[in-house]
């Protein structure tokens, strides 16, 4: 393995830097945090179109830049150091991968191009599950049913499952209609293209199908941006009411289940950079704090239990770093899909336990000050917090990627995770 990072991969993370600095700094977060979309749709617009960063991992002929989860991973420790409120992640790791994977060669050319410019943003709808359950990474994912008549909740519980319930999708004289409602879609209120996880077959044959809808202009579509821990992480509840959608893929029996099994690797490594680049900053403002902060006589930083603290905070971080960039290096390349899982796994796990340690001894070594909304470590307290619930729990994550990289017996649920 060769984790050192090359001189393009620095170029990119350097010029991102300059940009994110001088455009995303914690005053104009908090701004843009309070606009409709959640972000600012300048600052996207240059990370689209100058940067290039939706498009990272999107095969050129597509307009994309055909790299790989390396890049998107950098990029988003970038991102995550200065909690830069954007749908980068919803577009660029959830969306544009399964357009890729499961779209027809006509969906591919009209969104992908769109995708990758930043002209389209993109939200994943899993009515019926979280997304590290659906993806495998806490669970069993549930494969959707289909082929052996038994229906059941488990099998469809991306969509909702059963008779009713999350979101359920009907073969009309005119096409597709979906009706049902998600919470807690990452940039669900703001996203141009919807790629929704829908409940169709009725009960004993049912199965899970990703649909496509554009909700701007769309009747029926109702979006409601939800009130959440992160501000900078924005959520939304979508509501669907006989809404026209498009299958994504030209066959009703693809595989959705392996398309989002084949996510797992990148998304984690994207979210594990994320959580370290955000670790990271915290640990920053703490040690500058610790500097200027006296007590005694004397800076707190030069009391031994205080650069005792710190210190563990920065081998912490570092160890985090180590664990995401594996885990997008082992993404890219040729490894079985046990090994990216369990790497995967491993990787957003240390990350986001990571964040939290770090985020909480910020607080405490800031004193007072660190709780107040005038100051900058909360905000990153905020995001370790909703990150775990969102994207955790870590002994799930572990125990997960343990079990899949064969510490423990999977049995015959193994062939069914493990794609």
């Amino acid at each position: 393995m060769d984790a050192t990072i090359g001189q393009e991969q620095r170029q990119l993370r350097d010029a991102l830097r300059a940009l994110l600095l001088k455009r995303s700094g914690p005053q104009q977060v908090r701004e843009a945090v309070l606009t409709p979309t959640g972000y600012d749709a300048t600052l996207w617009r240059q990370l689209g179109q100058r940067m290039g960063l939706p498009g990272l991992a999107v095969d050129e002929r597509y307009g994309g830049a055909g790299r790989g989860p390396a890049e998107l991973a950098l990029a988003s420790e970038e991102t995550g150091r200065v909690l830069c409120p954007s749908p980068l992640f919803a577009t660029a790791a959830l969306t544009a991968p399964l357009v890729a994977t499961l779209g027809t060669p006509q969906q591919c050319r009209t969104l992908l191009p769109c995708l990758a410019a930043g002209e389209l943003t993109g939200a994943l709808v899993l009515p019926g599950a979280t997304l590290p359950r659906a993806l495998g990474l806490t669970g069993p994912p549930g494969r959707p049913a289909g082929g052996n008549g038994s229906g059941g909740d488990e099998a469809a519980s991306w969509s909702g499952g059963g008779r009713s319930g999350g979101v359920q999708a009907r073969r009309t004289d005119d096409g597709w209609r979906l009706y049902g409602e998600a919470r807690q879609v990452l940039d669900g209120h703001s996203a141009d293209l919807l790629l929704i996880a829908a409940h169709t077959g009725g009960y004993a044959r049912g199965r899970t199908l990703l649909f496509v809808v554009r909700p701007e202009g769309e009747r029926g579509v109702t979006r409601t941006r939800l009130t959440s821990l992160d501000e900078t992480r924005p959520q939304a509840r979508v509501e669907l009411r006989e809404v026209r959608a498009e299958p994504l893929g030209a066959a009703e029996d693809r595989d959705a289940c392996a398309a989002l099994a084949a996510l797992v690797p990148g998304v984690a490594a994207v979210l594990a950079a994320e959580a370290v680049g955000a670790a990271e900053r915290a640990l920053e403002l703490t040690v500058e704090y610790a500097c200027v902060r006296e007590q005694f006589g004397r800076p707190i930083g030069s009391f031994q239990a205080v650069k005792h603290r710190l210190a563990d905070l920065h081998v912490a971080v570092q160890a985090a770093r180590s664990a995401a960039y594996y885990a997008a290096w082992a993404a890219g390349e040729g490894r079985t899909s046990a090994e990216r899982a369990a790497a995967a796994g491993v990787a957003l796990a240390q990350a986001l336990e990571t964040a939290g340690a770090v985020a909480g001894e910020a607080i405490q070594l800031h004193g007072g000050i660190g709780v107040t909304w005038e100051h900058d470590v909360q905000l990153y307290f905020k995001r370790a917090a909703s990150d775990a619930l969102l994207f955790g729990p870590v002994h799930e994550l572990r125990a997960r990627a343990a079990a899949i990289a064969g510490l423990f017996d999977l049995g015959a649920d193994r062939e069914a995770v493990v794609l």
